[in-house]
């Protein structure tokens, strides 16, 4: 009997991993198709086998999944699209192609363009910022001025808080937007930038799977003008009336753009009129979200999700009731990381995991991405209180040096 073979369209530094072990303990073989695989370490350091191919073109991925169908039982396919959110439509299509279970490419194509996303949110009466679309600059300081200062400039298509900044100013807005369309920015589409209101207030994010609310995280910024996470705890502190508005929120926006299959994640702040939908992703939320909800509530989304992929009833009961919560360590200021210690950190009761992006001697910088990362501390305890105590004093004892990169003739 042939092996059966899950494939895995290029790969993810933190989710990657979870699904190829996953994969394995389901008794699956896992084959990653890549542009570039030597780009994920853990396909390497794991042994897995991996195919280069070009993952942007659908008929080449047609191509290279016919192949292996010939040589193994093809059990299902699915991807990663943290950095490449137009893969995700690719994958639906490439699902379709072999019959395979898969969300609906039309749907995720409306999720991937934030302005056309925007659109069926409005259309349907689903909160979201005022916003506008622009492709040149004097089109941004315009749109800017029509919303209302501050306002957040965003490319249209992207992930990771790449290109995302809140400018409070005329100066600034012409600023970043010279920056996002001088081709500083690496576009993967034609430069387009979302002008948004910003919305001001706490950030959460829905964690959702087959239009079932696994539960609603508290998401955490660094310093603005940036966006990049410094924390998540699941689950968020919410009252219960807060729980329901969001959950109610969360369900219209997977109506108004067709979702439903497989997992979705949305990100909201709460302000004065209530939740705002900030984005839908139409995709499991990236590393260490799906740690957290295991720790938390004994639901494995990544298992779950790969039996959705082949063609199994996935198990979505809740275990047990904890709180878990992850601190993200970034630099301070651009350098070179000499070395990192975090033995101590490690030793402290209720550290469910310590996790390093870098080695030492890799250059660090600070832009305020979630690229800049040096690593997480994740812990999780019965209560928030105690978890957030545990973190705490964790993060204080991770200790560090970063050493200024050298400039001019020495």
């Amino acid at each position: 009997m042939a092996r059966k073979a899950l494939i895995l369209v290029e790969g993810h530094p933190g989710n990657g991993p979870l699904y190829i072990q996953a994969a394995q303990l389901l008794g699956l073989h896992p084959i990653t198709l890549s542009a570039d695989p030597a780009q994920y370490g853990y396909i390497a350091a794991k042994g897995i086998e991996a195919i280069r191919v070009d993952t942007d073109n659908l008929d080449s991925l047609i191509r290279e999944c016919s192949r292996i169908s010939a040589r193994y039982d093809l059990a299902g396919i699915t991807g990663f699209a943290f950095y490449n959110e137009p893969l995700s439509a690719t994958v639906g299509k490439l699902c379709r192609n072999f019959e395979q279970p898969g969300p609906n490419p039309e749907s995720v194509e409306r999720c991937c363009d934030k302005f056309v996303q925007r659109q069926y949110l409005a259309e349907a009466g689903v909160p979201t910022p005022a916003y506008r679309v622009a492709e040149k600059a004097e089109e941004v300081e315009s749109s800017a001025a029509e919303i209302g200062l501050p306002v957040v400039l965003k490319p249209v298509m992207g992930a990771g808080s790449r290109g995302v900044r809140l400018c409070r100013n005329r100066d600034e807005v012409v600023e970043h937007a010279k920056y996002l369309l001088s081709g500083d920015y690496a576009w993967r589409c034609s430069p387009r930038i979302l002008v948004e209101q910003f919305a001001q207030g706490p950030h959460y994010i829905a964690e959702i799977m087959e239009g079932e609310i696994i539960g609603i995280a508290a998401g955490y910024f660094g310093p603005l003008p940036h966006f990049a996470f410094s924390g998540i705890t699941f689950p968020a502190p919410l009252t219960d009336d807060e729980y329901r508005r969001i959950a109610n929120v969360s369900l219209s926006c997977l109506q108004a753009l067709g979702l439903g299959w497989g997992p979705t994640c949305i990100e909201f702040r709460w302000t004065k009129r209530g939740p705002v939908v900030i984005e839908v992703n139409p995709r499991l939320a990236g590393a260490p979200d799906p740690q957290l909800i295991q720790l938390a509530c004994g639901v494995d989304l990544i298992t779950e999700h790969i039996k959705l992929v082949t063609g199994q009833k996935c198990d979505l009961r809740r275990r047990h009731s904890h709180t878990a919560a992850a601190r993200f360590l970034r630099p301070d200021r651009d350098g070179i990381l000499e070395w990192i210690d975090t033995s101590r950190a490690a030793a402290v009761s209720g550290v469910a995991e310590i996790r390093l992006y870098v080695a030492p001697k890799t250059p660090l910088s600070s832009k305020g991405e979630d690229l800049d990362c040096i690593g997480r501390v994740i812990a999780a305890s019965p209560n928030l209180a105690q978890t957030e105590a545990i973190l705490q004093r964790a993060v204080d004892l991770v200790d560090w040096s970063i050493k200024p990169i050298p400039t001019g003739g020495k």
